[in-house]
């Protein structure tokens, strides 16, 4: 008998792991271990990170990979590799535990995945935030990749790296301030870097849905009108079309929400900073959860400029471009659970650069 498709979220790590019985779905191009994608995601992210196998990354990488973070592209398998020792170097003990791995077949041999990670660590080392403080840290990831026959050939990375420089004992806003000085005097931005990127998610608005479709059938529609109307200035009043009263909501900074009103207080503060902001839709995948519910993975990119004050600081008038991951959990047709991952040291990166340079 076919054992179901492995699903992360409600799957025991010993029995990810050790998976048993033979394939549960056609992966082509794929090694013949992996009897299904996401334990292909598990299992090669076990052996690189826990078995601290990194040169691996020469196998399940293409030479030529693309990364994407906010801070800027990462090119290539040996690009991966250094970095990982680095990371490692910083954070010895790091481990990786996968909360989630949300998927989709998006033919031509394309398999996409989402893949949501806690990592709990000890800073011991220096890392880019500063010199090594010895104090414990725990970070969210959602790490998007688009691979083909066994290899990585795309990927989307967003770490709350806001939440890492908090454990660690820093001031985000001072980290920021830092590292835009460093950006001023190599002739760098990060504004410039994504100029071409805020300018696409400037022109193209989303399309206006007033109703939200059926998470169950028409998932992408779904997610337009949750980005294109309900998360805008004139939408938040009717957050409850889409999130359930109860809904939990993790965000950038440790931030812990609880209810659709706290959800809107702080897009609402994103909107008082960020006036002209605008959602573009680039990827949607989704699977069930146990049964009756579905997990949503979608990654967005916002742009928008620095024109009001409040949750960044007094207006700079930058351009600020977001690479944003969120995971939905759909209950009865309304979001009860999400974790929304970016980048905002780097977010507020791109508003010092502006600040530091009027």
């Amino acid at each position: 008998m076919t054992l179901p498709i492995t699903q992360v979220a409600i799957t025991d790590l010993s029995d990810m792991l050790t998976p048993q019985g033979g394939p549960r779905m056609e992966l082509p191009g794929f090694d013949t271990e992996f009897v299904d994608f996401p334990d292909y995601i598990i299992r090669i992210t076990d052996r690189i990170w826990h078995d601290r196998n990194v040169e691996l990354c020469a196998k399940y990488y293409t030479q030529d990979c693309l990364i994407h973070t906010l801070t800027g592209p990462i090119v290539g398998a040996q690009t991966v590799i250094d970095n990982t020792y680095a990371t490692m170097d910083a954070f010895p003990d790091r481990v990786l535990d996968a909360d989630n791995v949300i998927w989709s077949d998006d033919r031509d041999g394309v398999f996409y995945s989402s893949h949501l990670i806690t990592s709990k660590m000890t800073n011991l080392g220096t890392s880019e935030f500063g010199p090594a403080t010895g104090r414990k840290v725990r970070v969210r990831t959602i790490a998007d990749c688009a691979c083909r026959a066994n290899k990585i050939f795309e990927e989307w990375l967003a770490r709350d790296y806001a939440a890492m420089v908090i454990h660690m004992g820093f001031e985000v806003d001072a980290v920021a301030a830092k590292l835009a000085a460093d950006d001023l005097k190599e002739g760098r931005s990060l504004s410039d870097l994504h100029k071409a990127s805020h300018a696409a998610v400037m022109a193209q608005a989303l399309p206006h849905v007033s109703k939200p479709e059926n998470p169950e059938t028409h998932v992408n529609r779904f997610a337009e009108a949750v980005l294109g109307h309900y998360l805008t200035p004139k939408g938040l009043d009717a957050l409850s079309d889409v999130y359930d009263f109860r809904v939990s909501g993790l965000y950038p900074g440790d931030r812990d929400f609880y209810g659709h009103d706290e959800l809107g207080a702080f897009w609402q503060a994103v909107f008082t900073a960020l006036p002209d902001a605008k959602f573009r839709l680039e990827h949607v995948a989704d699977i069930p959860y146990l049964g009756t519910a579905r997990d949503i993975a979608v990654r967005w990119s916002l742009a928008g400029h620095h024109t009001g004050g409040g949750l960044y600081g007094a207006p700079t008038g930058a351009p600020v471009y977001i690479l944003g991951l969120t995971h939905w959990r759909v209950m009865n047709g309304r979001i009860r659970e999400e974790v929304t991952v970016w980048d905002d040291v780097a977010v507020r990166r791109q508003i010092e650069t502006k600040r530091q340079s009027s």
